[in-house]
């Protein structure tokens, strides 16, 4: 009995012609050879670089109402360590809320006035430690490793809990994950759906031949690239909006801003996005094509937007990158006016990059659908 019949062997040959064409194909086009080889070495070094929670270079404020020389000892303990840098020393403990709330620092430390003299007493002497809540991952690590060093430095002391830290966390008072995860959600989830919808508008109309015949009706080129653009924006803020009812009401994490205001910043950033995506389908041929060119987009703009991991870990090349990443200000928009309660004055710097990509994408993309159909 015949285990390869002449059936079996034809039907195997045509599957071996099959897979070798499709494999010519693949790697004779130039743009899927680019799929193929770019997006797994750029997703590599952005997850090795960029996608890491370790600290590195963490700024910190000192209030020294003290002045004595075993405040002195500790800070050098401190900055000796290479984690922590010190940013600023301001007079008063009221002048560390800015520098917080502009993100200058992650914690201050505040040394009271009767600090060298209880350790002179042999009483314990409390510091207070402020750290900033918004990502409690970055928070709860900083003040892990700042009590590993104050727990060296009382055994060379040689005394058991001389200098205790007294912690409390600022815009998130528990240090829960998801009170820094989920308002980053608002903007990056909204994202992905807004620039997948009008990364496919164009191109689907032309993998169903429906592009041509929209043409020939009355609407100019920026009419329907308008068109275009408004049902994607409606349906990311939507999601948004979704997100944040979730965020609000199911997890109970509390809205301290202007919902105008985040709605505002919403907006602009779904124009941007909407710029991206309409650009993207300009250039693809397929839906096939565009959803490729939107997926390898997708990935490093979360993780280059400080959803996850700060911006300020990351190396200095990847951190002057994300600021052509609309996602890294909207993350820190939503997060400001949602955590922080901040104002238009605060996040105005936010709006720019919004601005500038809507101005740059947008036309390129009705230049493109022109030239394309020229």
């Amino acid at each position: 009995m015949r285990l390869i019949t002449p059936a079996l062997l034809e039907t195997l040959l045509r599957l071996l012609h099959l897979c070798r064409k499709e494999l010519v194909a693949v790697f004779m086009d130039p743009a899927s050879r680019s799929i193929l080889i770019v997006p797994p070495l750029l997703q590599a070094l952005l997850f090795g670089y960029a996608a890491t929670f370790d600290l590195n270079q963490v700024p910190y404020a000192v209030v020294d109402q003290s002045h004595g020389p075993h405040v002195r000892q500790l800070l050098d303990r401190l900055d000796g360590g290479g984690q922590f840098i010190l940013k600023a020393r301001p007079a008063t403990p009221a002048l560390t809320e800015e520098l917080i709330s502009a993100g200058e620092v992650v914690l201050v430390l505040h040394f009271p006035p009767d600090f060298e003299s209880r350790l002179a007493a042999g009483q314990a002497a409390p510091v207070m430690l402020i750290l900033d809540g918004r990502n409690s991952t970055t928070a709860g690590t900083a003040a892990a490793q700042l009590q590993a060093v104050v727990t060296d430095f009382n055994a060379r002391l040689g005394r058991a809990a001389a200098v205790q830290l007294e912690a409390r966390a600022w815009f998130n008072p528990n240090l829960e994950t998801r009170w820094n995860i989920l308002p980053g959600l608002i903007a990056s989830i909204s994202m992905m759906q807004t620039m997948m919808l009008a990364a496919l508008s164009v191109a689907r109309e032309r993998e169903q031949g429906t592009f041509d015949q929209l043409l020939v009706t009355p609407y100019t080129p920026l009419q329907i690239m308008v068109g275009k653009c408004i049902p994607s924006m409606l349906i990311g803020l939507l999601q948004a909006s979704l997100i944040l009812l979730i965020c609000r009401f199911w997890f109970g994490i509390p809205l301290q801003g202007s919902l105008g205001l985040l709605y505002l910043g919403l907006l602009c950033f779904t124009l941007a996005v909407v710029g991206i995506g309409l650009s993207i389908s300009a250039l693809s041929t397929s839906m096939q094509q565009a959803m490729l060119y939107t997926f390898v987009l997708l990935m490093p703009l979360v993780l280059l937007s400080g959803l996850s991991t700060p911006v300020r870990n990351m190396p200095e090349v990847l951190q002057w990158a994300t600021w052509i990443n609309p996602l890294r200000f909207a993350v820190d928009l939503v997060r400001r006016v949602y955590l922080e309660g901040a104002g238009l004055s605060l996040v105005a710097i936010d709006f720019l990059p919004f601005l500038v990509i809507a101005c740059l994408t947008l036309p390129l993309a009705a230049w493109m659908f022109r030239h394309r159909l020229a």
